[in-house]
């Protein structure tokens, strides 16, 4: 009896020591063909560059701790690079994607893999191309579930769908983008937005290119946003419904209820909705936000939140979107997002700060004497409009290969005046050239990005590629160093890497540096980056091996 007994238990402590094993990660693979498709909408067909034919391409799906290859083979004429938005990519600057920071881009007939590990991240991310316009088609959603046996940090929906919004352009949008430039004038904007790449029945030929998806009452549904529009804040609602909001940039939130979400160029946003309504059909919309005297697509992209048994000839019941201009609602919406910050899903803010770095924001004028009026459009950082190099940041820093950039950017602007008092036409003695910031190793860091009036104020949202940052605090006017810093949420600010600067205001971010390589910073409104706005951070090896740059590999693409 004894050794039955004994061995009973060494079953028992046999299957525990197997169930308490490490779930072994998976090999998600992917092929992305990029190239031409025919593609039909708003009474307009058009050859464009896409992933495997489709608009958005596909959505990527993995788990935390997966390693992903995506082998990405371009049959398109332009050279190109995809970015995979959001993710850390740690010592693993080659697989980040952004042309000529990170690699060189892909040529014509050539192929890439991007392989890189997923590593304490889950939740919503998004794919694009990142060379020229190339973004306002080629994108996908990247969902990341909870490793095996983890549920979420909140009520677990029914379903989940992913809701795509972006833009549609009746031409071809690079040669909308080359004719802009040419002139020295913004591009024609989008002639409607999308979501899931189809603008809904408000548009003339939509009846098949609208988004629709089932649902039966009762049931809670997990909605995953992605805005990957290139030029344009939006609101985002469901009529009759209110949405949880539980995650934003793969970062769990605390939850809140909102009427509707703002969600900037970039960002990712994760809602709860409840499918708790008279049973019928109802729009869920996309609308611009725009509190600047600027120009934007005012059209409203529709998709439809349909019950089941429901008739398609009953008339979908629309939401009730946010003024175009309502700053209030953004501010209160913004304030409202905060970390989870829990023992399981911690804020670790930095409380000291090694470095301070203060932003301007500028738009300006230069000459141009084969342009439109003799002048271009620009836009610059510390009054420094960045141009690209020919030679990709990380392979010049990795190989130690001179001139290619200058590690001398500003910590703080040059020329300090009122940045936001009265609107300046002149350009305060900006400059051109590809300079970038040097960052010490594991330091932390706190960026101020203040908004100038420099010939108009407007939001922006900055993109950090290679990490999250806490957004500590902001505000509107000018950043005061001595009172404001009193007021920063260094508790449990929200996490995330695309963070809107206000209209005529301030946004300051923190971070801590341990992500070795060179890592891009810019605003994430295409025509502001393809004017100049952006920079880099070159953060340095650091002590040991496994502190440092990984070897690229050996498929890199050269210039």
């Amino acid at each position: 009896m004894a050794k039955q007994t004994s061995f009973i238990g060494l079953l028992v402590f046999g299957f525990l020591c197997f169930i308490c094993l490490p779930v072994e990660a998976a090999l998600k693979k992917y092929q992305f063909d990029v190239k031409l498709s025919n593609v039909s909408r708003l009474c307009n067909a058009k050859q464009m560059v896409t992933v495997n034919g489709g608009f958005p391409g596909p959505t990527i799906y993995a788990r935390e701790g997966d390693r992903v290859q995506i082998n990405v083979t371009n049959y398109v004429q332009y050279n190109l690079s995809i970015h995979w938005h959001g993710l850390k990519q740690y010592r693993n600057g080659w697989a980040d994607g952004p042309a000529y920071i990170t690699q060189c881009p892909i040529q014509t007939g050539n192929s890439y893999v991007y392989d890189f590990n997923v590593t304490g991240q889950r939740g919503t991310l998004w794919w694009h191309a990142h060379i020229l316009w190339l973004r306002a088609t080629v994108y996908g959603a990247i969902v990341i579930m909870p490793q095996q046996g983890t549920p979420f940090p909140f009520p677990q929906p029914d379903r989940e769908e992913v809701l795509v919004l972006g833009e549609w352009w009746n031409a071809d949008v690079e040669a909308v983008e080359k004719q802009g430039n040419a002139l020295g004038i913004p591009p024609n904007m989008s002639d409607a937005h999308t979501i899931n790449g189809k603008p809904g029945p408000l548009f003339p030929c939509s009846e098949k290119y609208t988004f629709a998806m089932e649902v039966e009452k009762g049931k809670t549904y997990l909605l995953r946003i992605i805005n990957a529009a290139l030029n344009d804040e939006l609101f985002f609602a469901l009529a009759n419904h209110t949405f949880t909001v539980v995650e934003i940039d793969a970062v769990y939130t605390k939850p809140f209820s909102t009427e509707a979400i703002l969600i900037a160029p970039g960002q990712t946003t994760n809602v709860l909705v409840r499918a708790n309504q008279v049973p019928g059909r109802y729009f869920m919309a996309a609308r611009a936000f725009m509190d600047a005297p600027i120009s934007v697509d005012n059209k409203t992209a529709t998709a439809i939140f349909q019950y089941k048994g429901i008739p398609e000839t009953v008339l979908p019941k629309p939401p009730t979107l946010p003024a175009q201009n309502d700053s209030d609602f953004a501010l209160s919406y913004n304030s409202k997002l905060k970390s989870l910050n829990t023992p399981k899903y911690p804020a670790n803010v930095p409380l000291n700060v090694d470095r301070h770095l203060l932003f301007t924001v500028g738009l300006g004028i230069n000459p141009c004497p084969t342009c439109l009026n003799g002048t271009r459009l620009t836009a610059s950082l510390n009054n420094i409009s960045f141009i690209m190099p020919q030679t990709a940041l990380l392979q010049s820093h990795y190989f130690n290969i001179k001139g290619v950039y200058t590690p001398d950017f500003p910590d703080k602007p040059p020329t300090p005046f009122n940045f936001t008092g009265a609107p300046l036409t002149a350009n305060l003695r900006t400059n051109v050239g590809t300079r970038i910031s040097k960052i010490a190793f594991n330091s932390t860091v706190e960026i101020v990005v203040q908004d100038t009036n420099l010939l108009s104020v407007e939001s922006h949202p900055f993109h950090l590629h290679g990490y999250n940052f806490f957004v500590v605090g902001t505000g509107i006017g000018n950043f005061d160093p001595k009172k404001d810093p009193a007021k920063y949420n260094l508790i449990d600010p929200i996490e995330r890497n695309t963070v809107g600067v206000p209209t005529g205001g301030w946004t300051a971010i923190r971070f801590r540096a341990d992500n070795p390589g060179v890592w891009f910073f810019h605003c994430h409104l295409e025509l502001h980056t393809g004017w100049g706005l952006k920079t880099a951070f070159l953060v340095e090896d650091g002590p040991g091996s496994d502190h440092n740059v990984l070897p690229p590999p050996k498929d890199l693409p050269t210039c």
